[in-house]
This record gives C-alpha cells, structure tokens and sequence, in this order.
C-alpha cells in the first residue's frame, strides 16, 4: 500500500472565519477558506519538521541539515467547478460541519504520487501528503492551493490521490502541480468527486500523459490496476447515485407489470430476443414478473461521471427537455389540442405553425415550458402563453414538399434516414420468410409493370446491370408483427416494397410500392401494388400507400438506424472502454470525447420513450411490440463489420471498392449528398485515428500484447455485444491497422453517423404529414365495405386524415423531435476541441491541428456542393441544402453540426 506520514501542529491563535462561499457537487453551501495546510514526508528521509503558518499562501517551513539544494517547491492548484442552486442552498448541520473543516484547512486533501519504486527497497514511495485551502473563486470556479516541498529524489509524480472531507460531492475539473523544473504537470479530472462519508476510498488522478499497459511507471502499476478493479465493482447490490461502476445488464426495465398486467414486456438481451446490453442498476426485480426489474421514480443509475454537468443541466438540453417531457407530454397536449382523435383538414395541421395551441391555464404559468421548448412556446403580450411551433425549413421553403413524389424519392438519398435505400440485386423480388405461415413469396411486382412505369426505354435486365433499381424493403423485418399489430387499437401495418428508378439526371422516381397482409383471421394473404396513376382515384390510393410507408421507414428510422445502430450499440462500448482502459491509456483518452452523455441520454430513454406506452410505442405502428422490432432487426441486421461507413454503402449496393476513385470507393448514385459528405469525415476521422494509432504502436506485438486492450475488444464482443458473440465477421485485433478500423468505426457511429439521422428531424418530421410515425387505417382497396369504399370516394383527404397520426400523437412527435433536432450551448463538435492530453504531446497536438484543418476545409467543401446546380438531390427550387455533416454548428436546431458523441 502507499504510505503516508503526517506531522502537524496548529496555532489557534491564527484561525479566523472568511465568509468566501464553496459550492458543492449536490447543493450549494457557503464555507470557510483554508488557513493551513499539511505535509508528510516519507520516514526514510531526514527528519522534517512542519508547522502550520496562517497565509493565504501556504508555505511549508522546514528543518533540514545538509539537503536544503535537494527540495523543491511545488504549488498544487486545484479548480472545482461551482455547481448550480445558490451559495446559500444547503443551509443543515453538515454544512456548519463543513464550513468548520474549511476553517481548519480540511477541505481537500491532496497526497502526491511517485511514478517511480524505491530504489532501495523496491516498493512504492511514500505519498507526501497535504491540504488544500481556498485561494479564489469567479461565477464558474472555485481555486483551491497547497504548498508542497518534495524532494528530488521522489521523482516524477505520476498521480494525486484525492479525499474530499466535506458530506458533498464536488466537480473537479483539474489539477496543475507547478514549480518542478521540467515545467508544470497537468491532470485533468473532469470528474465529480465523492464525499468520504459516502465513500471513504481516495479518489485516483493520474497526470495527463499517456501510457501503455507495458509502459506505466513501476510506482503506478498496482494503482492502475485497483482503479479499474473499483470501476468493475463486484456486480452486486443496487448502485447508488454517487458511485462510478461499470457493469452490465440486459434490458429488462422497459416494463411495469406491477403497475398493469398490460404494460409487462419481454427482456431484450438473451437467446430470445438479442440485444446489446445496457448499465447495470441493481434495482430489485419486480413482484409479478421476476425477469423484469423495478423501474425507477427517479433518473436512472448511470455511473456518476456519464451524467451531465448541472451546469449543462441547467442549460437547454437533452436531460432538462426529456426529464419534463412527462410534464408536457401528453398531459398539457391532451388538454390543450381538440379532443377529436384526427385534424379534421390540411388546414387545420397548418394551423399549429400559423396560429398555435393555447395553453390551458394550469399550464401556462409554468416557466419551464418555456424552458423546456423556448422555440414553441410562445407568450401573447408576456401573460398569456401558446404553442406554435416553428415552421421546418423543409416547408417553408415549399409548403407542397410533403406530397411531391420526387421529394419522397429524394429524401431517401439526402433526408433523415439515408441508411436505408438499397440497390437492387435480384429479380423477380422475393420473400425469405415461411410460405406456410406468411403466404406466397414472389412479389405482386411484376416485370410487366416495371417497364410500363419506365416508359419501355430499357428493360428490368438492362435495369439490374445498368444498377438503376433501387428499393425500400420492409417486406419481411415487419410482416412477422402485421397480425400482432393489428389485434391492437387504432393502428395497422403491413409489409412494404417501394421500388424506385434512377433517372438520367441522377434523381430517383417512385416506380410502385408493394403492400401485404399475412394469412389472418381466416382470411388468405392479400398484397397489392399502387403506382403512381393520372387519374383521382389511383392519385390518393398513391398518397394513401406513400403514408403507409412512410411510417414503416419513420420506425425503422427510429428504432433501428437510430436507436440500436447508434444509442444502444454504443452503450456496451463505453462499459467495456471504462471497465477494461485506464483512463492512461492512450486509446482511452482517444475514445473518450465520443462517449461522452450517451449512458445518461439512453437511461432516460428507458424511462420515457422507449419504455413500455412511452413515447415511440404510443406514436409508432407496432404499438406495444416497437422494442420487439428493434430486437428482431438487430438479430437479422446489425455487425460490427458493416457499421463502417464504407462498408455499410458496398452491403446495401450504393457503392463498389475502386481503388483509383476519391475514398476508393465509387457511388452507384453519383449525386449521393449522405454518401458524399460522410465519405469526406469518414476519411478526415480515419487519417486523425491514425496518425494517433501510429504514434503509440509502432508494431503488432504492442497490440498484441496491450493486455487492456485486448481485454476490452473481448469484452465488447463476449459480453456487451455477448448474443452475437460467436458470429465470424467480428474484426480481429492484432494489427495497428486493426485498431485503427475499429477505433474509426466507433468514432463514426457516434459522430457522423448519430448526426445524418438525428438533427434533420424537425425539419423532415417537424410537418408530419411528410413523415408520420404511424399509420392508422387500412388501405381503402383491401377487402373494403361499400360504405367505406363510398367514403374513400366522396372524402378522401378524409381518409387520409384518419390514417395520418391523431392530433395528440402528432403534436407529441413534433415537441420531440423539436427536442431532439437541438444543440445545446456546450455542445462539443468534432475536433473543435483538443483533449489536455493530447496537448501534452507535440505529435498527437500537430496530429490534431491536421484534423481540425480538414474539418474547416470540408465545411467548405459541403457548402460548395449545395450550390451546383448539376447536384439536383441537394440543389434546387424549394430543396433544403443537405448540410447535416457540416461539422460545426451554432446553438438550436440548425440541421448542422457533429457532435464528438451522441449527447441527445
């Protein structure tokens, strides 16, 4: 164990009270500054007096004889942020407890470590230990300094162990050790700090160089490994608020049967229903259902570190809008849109951007809807408030954009969900499900049709070798669930084909879209094919297919591309990351800006959106089955390989390996906006990772041997990723080139793959009806009444009304997806910002300063193309420039800016 020896004395004549505030982690409390401080030097060396001098500056007075020259006079510096609520917040017996122990100079206490052994006796040195006091503070900061005398011979300090005294948590931004020769020793802590009444192990600070497993100084290699044994935990009890332990879980709180039978819901995680795993809580497991766990009344366990700043908390963002969206939704919308299920016009939907909601009056004093939505709600003459929400760009640019063919068709490639379009490789399409149990599975899409709709110019063989078809196939992931889907109220489903045509200008045409109905209820299969048509009739029987489809896409959107591919894929990361790399890790310090807020952000998403009638199953298709589809398509769909952007675009057919062409990748859609610009950051990103890489394993035998690394890529595919452990496409790690894709391929996922499908939702589902999440009427045509054909024919933007989301689901989606399209204030792009610990080192910081360039140049590059004029699926009348993957971003919602993580 480390050693420490302390030797102190105290002039009580010299104590006296200085009412300068100390805010804590958790409330705020006025305390008292430090007026002394302490010292211990190991035993080995010469005897050393210490008294305690009252001054603001803390000066350790020494006895020595002959080993004066040897010592050096160090100053700690400790910054903490000040935390929200008001100085005089905390007003009880601890902080009277507290003030007193900062009177006394016992508010941090600080032990320095050598990184070095003992030549002598070949044990760790003695830690030389002291306090800290107050030497200033600014609206942001509190300053606290201890004075240190080392000697030489101590050697290079590797780490600080730190004791908060107080009973509050506080916010440690970081630590400077100034006065060694070779210049001032940064470690960077960003972390909270737990009270030792709450825990009484020191906290461990290493300095803010990087080091292999191989590499670490032999004075900080048991403290290395006790910190990621304390970050393990030991996998029992309920976690408590303050603790920083990484486990894992399946997700088996999603549910509440204890509440309603009606709202139990299957574990995702397991043979049965795979899953990445999630965070694990400890909450005991319910009474009527022994998988599930008790849901929390609260915010959820994340470790303490994975939770937002209260400053950001504070600020508008993702925590503060989802913890008061049980507020507003659907409470205030219930009451304050008509209580009549449907918008009864086109016109009454254009009124909530024209005219707006007014708030009942229970709800309107409320400030934090102002808060919560500051660009909906609205105030008439700064009493009474309403909702109005902001027209997207997307209409106001063309309010006829939602029902233009070539807008759905275009929107695939250069919308919110462009990961879904696929080159189509065989014909006649066909299902691969069970035809005795789901009927039939040639497609009713025939050649015949086909090349009517392409005017007979070229044939669906020439199509296919030329690459010009291209489909929407949501044909098997959704039939399974049709006949679940549709024993539920107010909702419906089918499986879907939507074929679509490559033009001669680089633009996609609808061609015809596929509807099918399993064998049900005694009735046979039925499918049928809508194409677009010059006539009435076939004219809203299109509009009608279109809605269907496009709910199918909005969910697939949500629940796959976004949710599992990014939210969830990535929580196991950050376990695995946090459990298995030092924070001194090289490859830790790369990863961690995009892991930052993502365990806070899904914890909160288990409790209101995707948890049992939360938010997504009471607005999409599937209902009470909607995490059920998420299981199913991460089982049939997800592989590590194919998160890689490059080849993710070859396994949907968009692009082929071309060595001689940019990215040496070539688009089969030239004018592919997504494609095009995530290419420029996939590459910008990759170069940055290795240039990184590069620097720290010059060889495979170093990863090889790097035995946390090796451990953590084990534990993301045995353990978080565990249901798909066995499969063979999982990349190996023995090469630097190895970590190099998958380090690239985190990276992506959780910048600039989280950002093409998360901040272009309010303007494409802002309007709803371009992209509703639900469709709630069956088609007109299938086995239709003569009193329900008859009203399809006298009102059929009636029809299409009730088949479009309620008012209530609508309005909902539209406050959330104003949420979700948001940048907070602090948001941190990618390379806006350098890490302190990669300025620690010139070649990492030169290596930065690259990416940073090219970052700027592509911004460049992204706005150059929304302007020509030959890029017709980002250029042109009424089309909103594709800038989603433009880096950076000013606050609000701005459809632009990559954030470093997914952080909403």
């Amino acid at each position: 164990m480390l050693k420490t020896n302390l030797h102190q004395s105290y002039s009580q004549d010299h104590l006296f009270l200085l009412q300068k505030p100390f805010i804590h982690g958790s409330g705020i409390s006025a305390s008292l500054p430090l007026i002394c401080s302490k010292i211990s030097f190991p035993k080995k060396h010469k005897n050393v007096g210490v008294s305690l001098v009252p001054s603001s500056s803390i000066k350790a007075s020494t006895t020595l004889t002959d080993d004066e020259d040897k010592l050096i006079e160090v100053k700690a510096v400790v910054t903490v942020k000040i935390t929200a609520g008001g100085v005089l917040s905390d007003v009880g017996l601890e902080r009277g407890i507290d003030d007193i122990k900062d009177l006394l100079g016992k508010t941090l206490l600080l032990e320095l470590v050598s990184a070095e052994l003992d030549p002598k006796t070949g044990l760790e040195k003695d830690t030389i230990k002291g306090y800290a006091q107050e030497s200033g503070q600014n609206d942001a900061e509190v300053k606290y300094e201890a004075n240190f005398v080392v000697p030489t011979e101590f050697g290079r300090v590797g780490a600080i162990l730190v004791e908060n005294e107080h009973h509050k948590e506080m916010f440690l931004k970081d630590i400077v050790l100034n006065g060694f020769p070779c210049g001032p020793i940064n470690l960077t802590c960003t972390s909270w700090l737990h009270s030792k009444y709450d825990n009484p192990s020191k906290r461990t600070f290493f300095t803010d160089k990087s080091y292999l497993p191989s590499q670490t100084p032999n004075g900080l290699k048991r403290i290395r490994e006790e910190e990621l044994e304390n970050l393990r935990g030991n996998g029992k009890e309920e976690r408590k608020s303050f603790e920083r332990i990484y486990d894992y879980d399946v997700y088996n709180d999603l549910g509440d049967p204890d509440n309603k039978a009606e709202l139990k819901r299957p574990v995702l995680g397991g043979k049965d229903h795979p899953y990445p795993r999630r965070v694990r809580t400890g909450r005991s497991r319910t009474d009527k259902d022994p998988l599930s766990e008790k849901r929390s009344t609260t915010t959820s366990y994340v470790p303490r570190d994975e939770a937002f700043s209260e400053v950001k908390q504070l600020s508008f963002s993702a925590k503060t809008a989802y913890s008061f969206l049980p507020a507003l939704v659907p409470s205030a919308l219930t009451t304050a849109v008509d209580s009549t299920p449907r918008f009864s016009s086109i016109a009454d939907i254009d009124s909530l951007f024209e005219v707006g909601i007014n708030l009942p009056p229970d709800l309107e004093n409320k400030g934090f809807l102002r808060t919560l939505l500051p660009r909906l709600v609205k105030a008439i003459s700064g009493t009474t408030n309403y909702l109005r929400f902001e027209l997207p760009e997307t209409m106001e640019r063309d309010k006829s954009f939602w029902y233009r063919d070539e807008e759905f068709a275009r929107q695939t490639l250069a919308g919110v969900n462009p990961y879904s379009t696929q080159l189509v490789k065989e014909w006649p399409l066909k299902s691969k499900l069970d035809p005795a149990i789901y009927g039939s599975p040639e497609s009713a899409i025939t050649t015949k049709m086909i090349e009517e709709e392409i005017g007979g110019s070229i044939s669906v063989d020439e199509a296919l070798k030329q690459k010009k078809l291209f489909i929407l196939d949501y044909h098997d992931l959704l039939l399974p669930f049709v006949s679940k889907v549709r024993e539920l109220e107010d909702t419906t489903l089918y499986g879907s084909r939507t074929l679509f045509f490559l033009t001669a200008d680089g633009t996609l045409r609808p061609l015809a879209i596929e509807l099918t109905r399993p064998p049900f209820e005694g009735k046979p299969q039925w499918k049928q094919v809508y194409k677009p048509t010059w006539h009435a009739t076939g004219v809203w029987l299109w509009r009608l297919a279109k809605a269907h489809v496009l709910a199918h896409d909005s969910a697939h959107h949500q629940l796959v591309n976004h949710w599992v591919r990014t939210h969830c894929a990535v929580e196991p990361y950050i376990i695995a990351t946090n459990r298995q790399l030092s924070v001194m890790h090289p490859v830790y310090r790369l990863l961690h800006p995009h892991l930052r807020y993502t365990m806070e952000i899904n914890a909160v998403a288990r409790q209101i959106l995707i948890n049992a009638d939360g938010i997504l199953e009471s607005s999409f298709s599937l209902g009470k089955y909607t995490m059920e589809l998420s299981s199913i398509a991460y089982d049939t769909q997800w592989r590590f390989d194919l998160e890689a952007l490059p080849a993710d675009l070859i396994s949907r057919g968009m692009a082929i390996e071309d060595p001689s062409a940019p990215h040496g990748l070539k688009l089969t859609i030239e004018d592919y906006p997504f494609a095009n610009d995530s290419l420029l950051l996939w590459d910008a990103i990759k170069q940055w990772v290795t240039d990184y890489v590069n620097h720290y394993y010059s060889n495979s035998n170093q990863i090889e041997s790097d035995v946390e690394l090796q451990a953590w890529w084990t534990e993301i595919r045995t353990v978080g990723h565990g249901d798909k452990k066995d499969e063979p496409w999982w990349p190996e790690l023995k090469t630097p080139k190895d970590l190099i894709h998958i380090v690239t391929t985190i990276a992506w996922v959780t910048s600039g793959h989280h950002s093409a499908v998360n901040f272009g939702q309010y303007a494409y589902t802002g309007y709803f009806p371009n992209r509703p999440t639900i469709a709630r009427m069956n088609m007109p045509t299938e086995d239709p009444s003569e009193e329900d054909w008859e009203e399809f024919l006298k009102k059929p933007e009636r029809v299409l009304l009730q088949c479009l989301p309620s008012q209530i689901q609508a309005t909902r989606m539209m406050a959330v997806m104003d949420i979700l399209s948001n940048h907070s204030p602090d948001e941190e792009y990618l390379g806006e910002k350098m890490e302190p610990s990669w300025g620690e080192d010139p070649i990492i910081n030169a290596a930065f300063e690259r990416f940073y360039g090219r970052l700027k140049q592509i911004e460049g590059i992204i706005d150059d193309r929304n302007v020509n004029k030959k890029l017709k699926n980002r250029c042109g009348a009424g089309v909103v420039p594709y800038e989603l993957l433009k880096p950076f971003s000013e606050p609000g919602v701005t459809g632009k800016g990559v954030p470093y993580s997914i952080s909403i």
